[in-house]
């Protein structure tokens, strides 16, 4: 990961509803859950929840995929941990014992 594509990952999360996407998508685990769920649960309308979904897709922290007539929505944890390494390889390297 490089601080270009740190930047707008953490950018996308910075939205209260993205992070609120986001945060549900990781209670639901590797299986994800399907758009019409997250709607319902958080109470987005659609056009809403689309446009949120898109911005997290556009920088790998979700990927959807289709089953059948249902479109499930799937935290990607590998981006994710590779946003959180990359704002923590260097701590304390600079830190005098």
């Amino acid at each position: 990961m490089d601080l270009d594509n740190c930047a707008k990952a953490l950018k996308e999360l910075g939205h209260p509803s993205r992070l609120g996407i986001y945060k549900r998508l990781v209670r639901s685990g590797h299986h994800g859950l399907p758009v019409g769920t997250l709607q319902k649960e958080l109470e987005i309308p659609g056009s809403t929840l689309s446009h949120h979904i898109s911005a997290l897709v556009s920088v790998g922290l979700v990927q959807q995929k289709r089953d059948g007539r249902t479109l499930y929505c799937i935290a990607q944890f590998d981006t994710f941990n590779k946003v959180m390494e990359f704002l923590s390889e260097e701590c304390c390297v600079d830190e005098r014992t």
